[in-house]
């Protein structure tokens, strides 16, 4: 009668990002200063709408919650790259990997829904600007808020419990540089089809929900746009949106490029780089795009600048 080893890991180990040691100083320095400039430009964000009375309106309302999420969500990942960058054993325990895949899919799961707030906020701005103000109450923006970050930590507590509730019995080797559900489910000796399915109802209820509010927003945005008799109405009401649309469609779509696909060794390569796009890229690109394409912020910024040099 065979005997399998059912003894439970306590420690995880990452394969990295690469193998290739003559990169690995570039890539921390890269890196490094990615996560440096997200800090910088989500607090500064973040700052930036505090201060800043013009922009106390439900559109940088949202905004500044997103550079709070994108600022947790990179801390969440980079951190623990950037030492495993410069370490031999890239290890986590079971505990800190649970954790690490708890933040990591409650702060990403806000971030989706604040997106979508965020679309439907652009809707009723350009398709009913009369109705703005009363639509668009400070109540119904926190309630947006606090609705995205309570439906996200319940979709992570049932996905991270589901999880890690399984035995790992097998490599405690990860191929991956942070704690991701494909290549931990890889390493379970357990029967995963319940989890497999707790997965899918959570991710594509998420998905399937934020993902129709935007696409269903701008359908009715770009009906409204086209309307429009006045060509600079036209161009006014596509710059006030183009910021979150430029946002939301760079993250789906690394999103979609990471997780709709067949698994192979060649994709699971092209995962990492996608993976890094999402998880430490974006969230330093997000206040950059509103900084550049944002006349608004620009603004702000400018006044700030001015404001500075006349007291240096």
């Amino acid at each position: 009668m065979n005997i399998k080893n059912e003894t439970q890991q306590t420690l995880f180990k990452f394969s990295g990002l690469t193998d290739d040691k003559d990169i690995i100083p570039f890539l921390f320095t890269l890196f490094l200063l990615v996560y440096m400039v997200t800090i910088c430009g989500n607090v500064g964000m973040m700052a930036i709408v505090h201060i800043s009375p013009s922009l106390h309106t439900p559109m940088y309302y949202f905004l500044s919650y997103l550079s709070m999420v994108d600022l947790f969500y990179s801390s969440v990942i980079t951190p623990k790259m950037l030492s495993d960058l410069l370490s031999e054993e890239k290890a986590i325990s079971f505990v800190g990997c649970a954790l690490q895949f708890y933040f990591y899919v409650s702060l990403a799961s806000t971030e989706v829904f604040i997106l979508s707030s965020m679309s439907y906020d652009r809707y009723v701005a350009v398709c009913h600007p009369l109705h703005y103000i009363s639509v668009m109450t400070k109540n119904k923006c926190a309630g947006l808020v606090h609705l995205a970050f309570s439906a996200s930590f319940v979709h992570s507590s049932a996905q991270t419990s589901c999880l890690f509730s399984l035995k790992y019995c097998r490599s405690n080797l990860i191929d991956h540089f942070y704690c991701d559900i494909s290549p931990l489910m890889r390493l379970s000796c357990s029967k995963t089809e319940t989890c497999n399915f707790i997965t899918l109802f959570f991710v594509c209820f998420c998905t399937l929900t934020s993902l129709t509010t935007i696409l269903v927003s701008y359908a009715c945005i770009i009906v409204s746009i086209l309307r429009m008799k006045s060509a600079s109405g036209r161009w006014k009401a596509f710059s006030t949106c183009s910021s979150h649309l430029t946002c939301a469609s760079i993250f789906y779509a690394t999103v979609f490029f990471t997780y709709l696909h067949p698994s192979s060794s060649v994709q699971e390569t092209r995962d990492k780089v996608a993976s890094v796009l999402y998880s430490v890229v974006i969230p330093m690109l997000n206040p950059l795009i509103y900084s550049l394409r944002n006349q608004e912020v620009k603004r702000v910024v400018q006044l700030l600048q001015k404001c500075q040099s006349k007291y240096t």
